[in-house]
């Protein structure tokens, strides 16, 4: 009976909402709730919101091989010498490391957005892939994975049908994961910085590492924010959003399904698919997956041959803890940790509220960039973290009315528009490297 009322609130919040036209969500032998919503269609014909069929025909057979290749393999098929590396946190959770090796050269570290892994640095292939620019300009490229995703699905002591492992947001990888990473890079190189490119989430986690281990600043030369997320006031995610005006019931009905990964392969997110779907949009790879339902798209930018590989590699998995913290900032308008619940907050925190992050201990030098049609960091919210972070030195927004929050590392003209004023960057604060002994 208490289960059920929750429930029924929120399904009819949704229809009154208009959020949602279908979702078919059931527990067991019972159906939660069963709506009709909008087929979208393919090349003037309906196809079916199933994410796990996709419409590969004529598609170059070189794409489909790109499309289940894993990192490593994708960057040793171009040629470029690929390397694994696995590290351990200090809480347990094991993490793989990719990396375009060239011993000698100044090191950069790229972590990638929510929902996506290492791959999202080099799938677009040479010359379309910021991995391989940043390694063919003369760089040792190092690429990320945080806990949950495709590479980093390992703890000692849980594996990932443990609720346990599951328990983390974006603060954990911040706190553990992007710290244990940067020293493994820098014991291994020998040397004492290293640049640092983050790409959303990948932002999120930088600015808590600050926050709560400050003595990291130290070790870096230039941080470099794509589409840089703190702050979600004026968010336009319908993913985001509905966490947000849904947050008590949407952790009921996922808790009741079982549902400690997020996981996009279900009905969850039939949902939100007409949101960006219309009768232009010409293939339902796009409508089907939670990161184009997460962030929008720029049809102008997007390499609609690519998006097998697109698809094949990402969503990388998530948290449903994880999206619930982006659901809060968005509901809060601050930028703070996980909200317990005022009691659980008492006694974690000591404080009824959760505590917001210090911003102020982000010394390393910052440079942001952001678009105008970005769902996840409007340029209201990034001129607020920009108010709040001390040491920018580039605040770019990038000359294109329609980039998106995906243009910055899958966009077309990703180089002309972006990454070589981001390469001018990197060179003119290098000389604050200062090599090891």
């Amino acid at each position: 009976m208490s289960a059920k009322v929750p429930i029924v609130a929120l399904t009819l919040c949704l229809l009154h909402s208009g959020l949602v036209e279908g979702i078919s969500l059931s527990l067991g032998d019972i159906t939660l709730f069963n709506v009709n919503f909008k087929t979208p269609t393919f090349l003037g014909r309906s196809v079916a919101v199933d994410s796990n069929v996709r419409l590969e025909n004529d598609v170059d057979p070189n794409i489909q091989e790109d499309s289940h290749l894993n990192t490593y393999n994708l960057i040793k098929k171009y040629g470029y010498p690929a390397e694994n590396h696995t590290l351990q946190t200090d809480d347990g959770y094991i993490l793989t490391l990719h990396r375009i090796a060239r011993p000698g050269a100044t090191p950069v570290l790229l972590v990638h957005g929510l929902l996506d892994s290492s791959a999202t640095w080099v799938m677009m292939g040479p010359n379309k892939g910021l991995g391989y620019l940043l390694y063919d300009q003369g760089y040792d490229v190092w690429m990320a994975n945080v806990r949950g995703n495709t590479y980093s699905r390992r703890h000692v002591k849980y594996s990932t049908h443990h609720a346990k492992f599951w328990d983390f947001t974006f603060h954990e990888m911040g706190k553990h994961d992007i710290p244990a990473t940067i020293d493994y890079i820098l014991n291994a190189t020998e040397v004492s910085q290293l640049h640092y490119i983050g790409h959303s989430q990948g932002t999120v986690v930088f600015w808590i590492m600050a926050s709560e281990k400050p003595e990291y600043m130290d070790k870096i030369i230039l941080m470099q924010g794509l589409a840089p997320v703190a702050f979600l006031k004026h968010c336009r995610s319908p993913v985001v959003n509905f966490l947000a005006e849904w947050h008590l019931s949407v952790s009921l009905v996922l808790k009741l399904i079982g549902v400690h990964e997020f996981l996009p392969k279900n009905e969850f997110i039939s949902m939100f698919n007409r949101i960006i779907c219309d009768e232009t949009t010409i293939t339902k790879e796009i409508c089907s997956n939670v990161i184009f339902l997460t962030t929008g798209f720029d049809k102008l930018q997007l390499n609609e041959t690519m998006l097998p590989v697109i698809v094949g590699h990402s969503p990388a998995g998530a948290s449903t803890k994880q999206m619930q913290h982006f659901g809060q900032l968005n509901r809060s308008g601050g930028f703070r940790q996980y909200d317990h619940g005022w009691l659980r907050n008492h006694w974690i925190y000591g404080t009824i509220e959760p505590p917001s992050y210090h911003l102020e201990n982000v010394r390393a030098k910052v440079a942001l960039y952001y678009g105008q049609n970005d769902w996840l960091a409007p340029p209201e919210d990034v001129d607020m973290l920009y108010r709040k972070l001390p040491n920018v030195v580039e605040k770019y927004l990038v000359d294109d009315k329609e980039f998106n929050h995906l243009d910055f590392i899958w966009g077309i003209d990703a180089r002309e528009l972006l990454w070589d004023r981001m390469l001018e960057i990197m060179r003119n604060n290098e000389n604050s490297v200062i090599k090891g002994v």
